[in-house]
């Protein structure tokens, strides 16, 4: 389901950078964020010194002391103050210039939430066992909202304001997923745009192990469970 856009000016947005220990992606990764953007890096109880070296390159740096993906990426959203909120791995598998053109899209109006759909780049850029489950969890969501995504990635835009409105609850691995089931249920436009996937730099958190792995299935399978929520308009809209 690509998009193709439009929008010929590049919005300003701030990118929120989830971190646990990426001292050795970070350099790479906040040299490819947009010009003019703000970067924001939440550290999640690094202990590399992910922190300063992010705080040295030029980042706002929050510290999130609950461990868990959704309470960092919660905690980048509530430090946001652009109009347009972007999120992006941290650990150089996803490039955050592929956000400027899809931060444009949702801008002009072509979408309310934009993913980027990853198509994996080189040998060990996707393990077999991640992308098997990437794609029985698309099914779940397309029985459960309708909505024909391929990819849950986490390279995604949407309007600040309205992401605040779908009162996410989740602070674990469930959360981009809780994100895109909210926003189904409120009636937002979901699209995705195909985007490279690159090898990523040190090990997976979540993926990476099998106790990790086994958390986010049973993270996402209760944000699935969770009945629908109230509507929450998308940016734009103007609520009954």
């Amino acid at each position: 389901m690509g998009v193709t856009s439009s929008a010929s000016a590049t919005p300003v947005a701030d990118v929120v950078l989830p971190c646990l220990d990426e001292a050795e992606a970070l350099p790479w990764v906040l040299a490819r964020v947009p010009a003019g953007w703000g970067a924001i890096v939440v550290d999640n109880g690094s202990t590399d010194g992910s922190a300063e070296i992010a705080r040295g390159l030029g980042a706002t740096v929050v510290h999130e002391s609950r461990r868990g993906f959704g309470a960092a990426c919660h905690a980048g959203l509530l430090a946001a103050r652009a109009d347009l909120v972007c999120f992006c791995d941290c650990d150089a598998s996803l490039d955050p210039g592929l956000l400027a053109p899809m931060a444009a899209q949702v801008a002009a109006g072509e979408t309310d939430l934009l993913l980027g759909r990853r198509r994996p780049q080189g040998r060990g850029a996707w393990p077999a066992h991640a992308r098997a489950g990437n794609l029985a969890l698309a099914r779940m969501l397309r029985r459960r909202t309708g909505l024909r995504l391929h990819d849950l990635g986490p390279l995604r835009v949407a309007h600040r304001e309205a992401l605040l409105g779908l009162a996410l609850t989740d602070r674990r691995s469930g959360y981009p997923l809780q994100m895109v089931v909210r926003a189904a249920d409120a009636g937002w436009r979901v699209a995705e745009t195909d985007v490279p996937y690159l090898p990523r730099s040190g090990k997976s958190k979540v993926t990476g192990t099998w106790r990790g792995t086994w958390q986010a299935v049973r993270d996402m399978r209760r944000v699935l469970a969770e009945p629908p929520a109230r509507r929450t308009p998308a940016a734009g809209e103007v609520s009954a």
